[in-house]
Order: C-alpha cells, then sequence, then structure tokens
C-alpha cells in the first residue's frame, strides 16, 4: 500500500481502503465526487499536462443529472447549462413530425442539461479539487499498464509531456476512466482490433444565434441517408444580447473517412452542400453551420460489447468500458451511472474484490444493451420511420404515415432500455 501518498482513508468496514482513478473525464471526476462522498479515499490520474475544456455540447439525461444533484451540482450546472424541455423531430423538409417533454416537464425529479462539454468538465473539476483537496488530480501522468498481487494494484505511468518514466503507484483498486483510446482495456484485450463504423460520419460545431423553438428544445431534422442534424442550445445569453450557444450536429451516411479522433478538424465544404437549402421559418440551418468558429469531425464508431471489466482488483468505467455510438444521449450517463454504482458497491463491501465483481454483474448487462440500442433503435428511429415510410418526400399529413402511438412508443422504448424511465431512476436511487 501506499498510504504516504495520501491515500488512505478508512472504508466503513474498518479497513484501508484506496482508489485509483485513471482519467480525469467526466467518468473519474464524477466517480471521485461519488467515492469521497461515502468516505472512501481516492486520487485521479490524468494523461493530459493540464486541464482544458474541450469538445463542443453535451446532453446530460435525467437519470444522470440526477445524481449530479444527489451530489449537489445543481446550482452550478443550472447557472452554465440550458434546462431543456422539449424534444422535436422534423423532416429534412422542415415539416414537424413529433414532440415530447424531456426532464421536469416529463415528470421527472431532475433536469435534462444541454451544455457545453469542457463547461461541464470545468464544473467537475472545480468540485473535486474544494472537496478533495488541491493534490485530488495529479496530470502529466500517463498509465501505460496496470499490474496486480495479493496486497493491491500497481499503476505504471510515464510523463505525457516527454515520455519520461514515473514511480509506479499502489492503490488497492485502479478504475480505468482513460476513454475511448483506453491502455487499461488494451492491456486486457489487445486483440480486440479497430473500432467499429456505423456508417456515419458527424461534424459538430457551436455557433452563436437567435433562439429557436423557445429557446429550450433539441431538435432532429431529417435522417442519415440524405443528411440528419441535431441541433441544441447549450448557454443562455452568451453575448448579453439574449443569444445563445447553439450546438449543432450534421451526419451524414459515407466510407469511413478518418480514425477515432474527438479533436479532428472538420471543413464545411466536406458536408455543407447537403445541408444548403435547409432553411425553416424556425431556423435557418446553413447560417448556423456557417456561423461557426470552427467545426470538428469524426467517425461514428463503438466497439462490441466486452464479456467482463474487472480483473481482479482493477475494472473498466465509461468510455473505457462501453465506448458507444455517440446517438441517443447516453454516453456520459452511462459513465455517471458507472461512478454511482460503484461507489456505492465499494461502500457496502467487505472486500473491494467482490465489489468489482457485483459492479461488473450490474452495469454490464445494462450498457450493452445500450450500446446495442444505439446502433440500431435510438430515439432518431423516430425520423427514419418517417423517411422509410414516405420514400423521403414531404407529406400531407403526419397522422396519415405514422401514428403518434407509435411515435411515443419508438422514444419509451429506448427509455426503457437506456434506464431512464421515471421508475428506473426511483431505483437507482434506491436499489433494492
Amino acid at each position: 500500500m501506499n498510504s504516504n501518498d495520501g491515500l488512505a482513508g478508512k472504508h466503513p468496514s474498518g479497513s484501508d481502503v484506496e482508489v485509483l482513478i485513471v482519467g480525469a473525464g467526466i467518468g473519474g471526476l464524477v466517480l471521485a465526487l461519488e467515492l469521497h462522498r461515502v468516505g472512501i479515499s481516492c486520487r485521479i490520474y490524468e494523461a493530459a499536462t493540464e486541464i482544458r475544456p474541450l469538445g463542443v455540447g453535451i446532453n446530460i439525461l435525467p437519470h444522470a443529472s440526477a445524481i449530479l444533484t444527489g451530489l449537489g451540482l445543481e446550482e452550478a450546472l443550472s447557472a452554465t447549462a440550458v434546462l431543456t424541455q422539449e424534444a422535436v423531430f422534423y423532416n429534412r423538409f422542415g415539416q414537424f413530425i413529433h414532440s415530447e417533454p424531456v426532464g421536469r416537464p416529463a415528470g421527472y425529479g431532475s433536469p435534462q442539461y444541454s451544455i457545453h462539454r469542457g463547461d461541464l468538465q470545468q464544473v467537475l473539476v472545480d468540485t473535486v479539487l474544494d472537496r478533495l483537496g488541491p493534490g485530488a488530480i495529479v496530470t502529466d501522468h500517463r498509465c501505460t499498464f496496470v499490474d496486480q498481487n495479493a496486497d493491491g494494484a500497481i499503476a505504471h505511468f510515464t510523463k505525457s509531456s516527454d515520455d519520461t518514466q514515473l514511480s509506479p503507484i499502489s492503490a488497492e483498486v485502479v478504475v480505468a476512466c482513460d476513454g475511448v483510446h483506453s491502455a487499461i482495456r488494451k492491456q486486457f484485450y489487445p486483440d480486440e482490433g479497430q473500432p467499429r463504423y456505423s456508417g456515419v460520419t458527424m461534424w459538430r460545431g457551436v455557433t452563436v444565434a437567435q433562439p429557436f423553438l423557445g429557446g429550450a428544445t433539441m431538435a432532429r431534422v431529417g435522417w442519415l441517408a440524405s443528411g440528419k442534424m441535431v441541433v441544441y442550445p447549450i448557454k443562455n445569453d452568451c453575448d448579453g444580447n439574449g443569444r445563445q450557444l447553439i450546438n449543432w450536429v450534421a451526419e451524414i451516411e459515407t466510407p469511413q473517412r478518418a480514425q477515432r479522433d474527438w479533436t479532428r478538424q472538420g471543413k464545411v465544404e466536406d458536408f455543407f452542400d447537403v445541408f444548403k437549402d435547409w432553411k425553416f421559418d424556425w431556423l435557418d440551418i446553413p447560417a448556423l453551420i456557417s456561423g461557426a468558429e470552427s467545426i470538428l469531425e469524426y467517425p461514428m464508431v463503438d466497439q462490441d460489447p466486452l464479456p467482463r471489466w474487472t480483473f481482479g482488483r482493477i475494472t473498466l468505467l465509461g468510455d473505457a468500458a462501453h465506448p458507444m455510438v455517440p446517438r441517443g444521449s447516453n454516453g456520459a450517463g452511462q459513465a455517471i451511472i458507472d461512478a454511482h454504482r460503484l461507489a456505492a458497491l465499494l461502500a457496502a463491501a467487505t472486500q473491494p474484490t467482490a465489489a468489482l465483481l457485483d459492479y461488473e454483474a450490474e452495469r454490464l448487462p445494462r450498457t450493452t444493451a445500450v450500446v446495442l440500442a444505439n446502433r440500431t433503435m435510438p430515439p432518431d428511429t423516430i425520423v427514419r420511420e418517417v423517411w422509410e415510410r414516405t420514400a423521403d418526400q414531404p407529406f400531407d399529413r403526419i397522422e396519415d404515415v405514422i401514428s403518434a402511438e407509435e411515435l411515443s412508443a419508438i422514444s419509451r422504448k429506448y427509455q426503457e432500455i437506456a434506464g431512464y424511465t421515471v421508475q428506473d431512476l426511483q431505483i437507482l436511487n434506491d436499489p433494492k
């Protein structure tokens, strides 16, 4: 054990428990807060030399925001996020298909947040440093592999800045929260192969613009074969003149253009022509695209679900465990739930290794279902159904194409799989 490193703390059972978290992404930061809440000591080791706001918009659905609310983060998140009230669906001609309330208007006890990923991460970082102390996050530590013995797990690191070998660090448990490029996942699955490409490339950006459809709506427009857009605001009054920061995602079926890299820069000319005529009375999508300062390109990829996450004193969490196609607003949410349940199980267990196995048994089947659902039947299946039934043509009346009951059933099915019905939230926060 490495108690002189400041990790050791007392578990409710009376034994010393240390958790070393690899990665200061959303999953790792929430895990640190959850462990602190239940009295288990931990520290995060992050590869980046400094933690900087990255990415664009992200949605936190009620099943995950309930956990963040339970950590006392609602005020801080509500100050920087948009509390989304409604999800709407249109075809590429701007014709209305379906709408449904989300977040608290849908009956949940917690909001749905639409927020810049960097803002979410900053709230989490600030809270971790405030509650756990300034040494809770150690940067410039790239984890290369983890081994273990009867007494604990040992994480090995190099400096990201110059590849210098660093001293190994021991802990009772190591949790890999090191994302889609996880070195620890690769350690246990060296022959896993390349990510599975969905056939869709996405281009993402943020643009300062006037609010649309009331200023708290997520819109999904069109279908992948002929172009699809997802548009939602992530910050209110960002310029002092009432305009919002609008997140947009353009998705098109294409041959794979690049490897998995969240920071790859995209070019507007590669996709703009598909959307150049999408000017609706409620939103001018070409203007939205043209107004972005920068654009990111990403192949929509995932990995086949793993048979196991836990290896003795080491386990995987979040994208390291279950990278999924970014559809359905569920990637970060599932990582947050992983963190919540892992901390609770560690707090209740007399043996940490048993807790890791219980965590895997509980979470692996649920996240596997979400990974597979995101491939075939995410919420935007609603627009796919209309696209197929109309042969991608305008319609006279949506009721003649598909019933309101069918539309609601599609949405409800995904909620059941992803675990964010109102009943699921009750179970999540009060597990039997």
